[in-house]
């Protein structure tokens, strides 16, 4: 009996290529919830339908629970509350025009993610479904019923003293606190180093960093100012370092860089506290400083006094790292050239893996007339995209990719982005459509960077998770797993007991993977590793 070969995730094998538009059992049907609501759902989506049949209550109200209500409540970061049926009505129209933007700048919720190719599955994804999107726009056509109050899901509760998303820090560093006045033009510098005070070396396995500021809370959003996420923030961006400072020296611009040095992730206006992979922690020394050559200031148009403060969560004294972190470096934010007046304009950069790497985030940061972003991995003669998503650099994200779902690249490989720029009228973001743009900090100029976290692995880690990637998705020989170009490679002599353990057994992943005759490195006949043949 012939295999079925499962296409486990979309695949775009080129950019000249046709697309491959297949979609797998648990992409998004998977969000769909029960069969209640997906009949429902079906309704709601069937030329014709009556619009009438949706309710706030019922249909709208778990919708705005699920992606929208973690930000849009009392003493939240978005501009006004979408809790109660008074509170969304009023805003009906804005957010099915909002919601359809879909994965470009001015989205809600801000979730970016292309959904028609590469891999769909991350952490924390707050996206809606097509199924939502149509719901809600069905709601507001049908003129906003209300419903039965008793249909309506039990309302959330926060807890607004828990200021850590990612729970208690077990080390907190304030930074130097700083005055914006109102009409102040954007600023960008170093900042005054400051101790850890920690005494041993630790990992991290979460960093979160938030800004406290004397913006007051307003239920309507309006803080009378320019609009950087309501007007809340003054902090756009800081890049920034942990470091053990040679002698005495107390401030972070002169000091010169060492082994000690500890890169952590960029903090942008809009961002997630940041999870390391478990078996990669970071590594917080003894005796560090956070130092920063790279801080960006940006008016909300009052007087606003800020800090920021850092919380690190550590992993137990004893733990150690399974796997080396890296810092990924693909991009370009020296040598950059954009065309007044014109969208559709493109960047590319390569990078090629010199060790088996396996991605954790995908982060792409552009500035103003950056509108898209695309990551593909070359692979021999393979070309996959991993993922588009698009851009706003008023609410910059970096996304996580799920358990089993990181991409898994042997060493050779080719990464390549590709950014999408749109210096025309259209894009509102660019104040003057006239003027050329290079490189430079300031959101008028450019970046071109992939800011992704990453960890690389040994021959031997890296045959290993290939093989509990085949035994947790339940692998066969002619699937194929986008982001793992060696995941189903069969060994030159044919054996297929390779996949029988991983599909039918719970064998040890180590044992699994010495079954692959050449640990997975190549299929040894030269063919495609996309053509699933049988042999």
């Amino acid at each position: 009996m012939p295999h079925t070969t499962r296409i486990l995730s979309l695949v775009r094998r080129s950019s000249v290529l046709p697309v491959l538009m297949l979609f797998s059992a648990g992409g998004m049907a998977a969000q769909n919830g029960g069969p209640a609501e997906t009949a429902r759902h079906a309704a709601i989506g069937t030329p014709g339908a009556e619009a009438d049949d949706v309710t706030f209550s019922r249909d709208i109200a778990p919708i705005l629970q699920r992606a929208c209500v973690r930000c849009h409540r009392d003493n939240g970061v978005a501009p006004m509350p979408l809790v109660t049926y008074d509170d969304v009505q009023p805003y009906a129209s804005m957010i099915a025009r909002r919601t359809q933007i879909r994965d470009r700048a001015g989205a809600m919720p801000p979730w970016y993610v292309e959904k028609d190719i590469g891999i769909q599955h991350f952490k924390d994804d707050m996206s809606l479904d097509e199924w939502e999107i149509e719901a809600l726009d069905a709601w507001r056509r049908a003129g906003t019923p209300e419903g039965d109050p008793a249909d309506l899901p039990p309302p959330l509760e926060f807890d607004d003293d828990v200021v850590w998303a990612a729970g208690e820090p077990d080390l907190i560093i304030k930074l130097p606190e700083v005055l914006v006045k109102g009409d102040a033009p954007d600023w960008w510098g170093d900042i005054e180093s400051v101790p850890t005070g920690l005494t041993e070396d630790r990992y991290v396995k979460s960093v979160e960093i938030r800004e406290v500021n004397d913006v007051p809370q307003r239920r309507d959003g309006d803080h009378g100012g320019r609009h950087t996420v309501g007007g809340r923030f003054v902090v756009h961006h800081m890049i920034w370092s942990t470091r053990v400072l040679e002698g005495d020296q107390e401030t972070g611009p002169g000091a010169s860089r060492a082994s000690t040095d500890t890169g952590w992730p960029v903090h942008e206006v809009g961002r997630e506290p940041d999870l390391f992979d478990e078996e990669a922690g970071r590594l917080l020394r003894a005796g560090s400083s956070v130092v920063s050559n790279s801080v960006h200031l940006h008016s909300n148009g009052r007087d606003t006094r800020a800090h920021l403060e850092i919380g690190f969560r550590f992993h137990p004294e004893d733990y150690e790292p399974k796997y080396r972190r890296t810092i990924l470096g693909l991009g370009n934010g020296s040598d950059i050239d954009i065309r007044p007046g014109v969208e559709g304009q493109e960047l590319h950069a390569y990078k090629v893996l010199n060790q088996h790497t396996k991605l954790v985030t995908f982060e792409p940061h552009l500035h103003a007339p950056g509108m898209r972003m695309c990551l593909e991995a070359i692979w021999g003669f393979n070309v996959e995209t991993l993922n588009c998503v698009g851009y706003d650099h008023n609410w910059v994200r970096g996304y996580t990719y799920a358990q089993d779902h990181q991409p898994l690249l042997p060493k050779g490989t080719v990464l390549h982005i590709i950014g999408y720029m749109d210096t025309s009228e259209a894009n509102r973001n660019v104040p003057d459509t006239r003027n050329w743009q290079g490189s430079g900090n300031r959101s008028v100029a450019n970046m071109f960077i992939d800011l992704g976290m990453r960890v690389e692995m040994s021959d031997e880690q890296f045959v290993e998770e290939m093989a509990m990637r085949r035994h947790r998705l339940a692998l066969g020989p002619n699937d194929h797993v986008v982001g793992c170009p060696l995941c189903m490679v069969i060994p030159a002599n044919g054996d297929m007991s390779y996949f029988a353990d991983a599909e039918w057994a719970q064998p040890d992943a180590a044992t699994e993977a010495e079954s692959s005759g050449d640990g997975g490195t190549g299929s040894g006949d030269g063919r495609d590793p996309g053509d699933r043949r049988e042999r």
